[in-house]
């Protein structure tokens, strides 16, 4: 029964990881180039940017939602399984998000990256 609780968990984590990266990457081409961003106005100009994009407040609720997950999912299964189940299937839900999402020009070699990252999770899962 631990196992569901744990690929329960496995799924919340690719979510809530995935919306936030996806979050986290609109907020900061929203913000633009932030090295050039702190060369011409500083540190806490670029801070007070990042910290009113809407997108980034809840890109980082999306990655605590995440890693609080992780931590269940941890206590429900082996890390052997959890650790590398929710980060291959956050790389894969990834490449699907940046292409359809944030319209990313995903490659064939990134697509075939995803399709054995995948593979190797539903050898895991047996």
């Amino acid at each position: 029964m631990k196992l569901h609780y744990a690929w329960a968990a496995i799924a919340v984590i690719v979510v809530t990881s995935t919306a936030g990266d996806v979050l986290l990457s609109r907020a900061m081409k929203q913000v633009g180039d932030v090295g050039d961003r702190w060369h011409r106005s500083g540190l806490l100009t670029v801070i007070a940017r990042v910290l009113r994009n809407p997108n980034f407040i809840f890109g980082l609720l999306a990655m605590s939602a995440a890693f609080y997950s992780l931590l269940f999912g941890l206590s429900w299964g082996d890390v052997s399984l959890v650790a590398p189940a929710s980060a291959s299937l956050t790389f894969v839900a990834n490449a699907v998000a940046a292409r359809f999402i944030l319209h990313e020009r995903v490659d064939g070699r990134r697509w075939a990256a995803a399709l054995l990252v995948a593979a190797g999770v539903g050898m895991m899962a047996l």
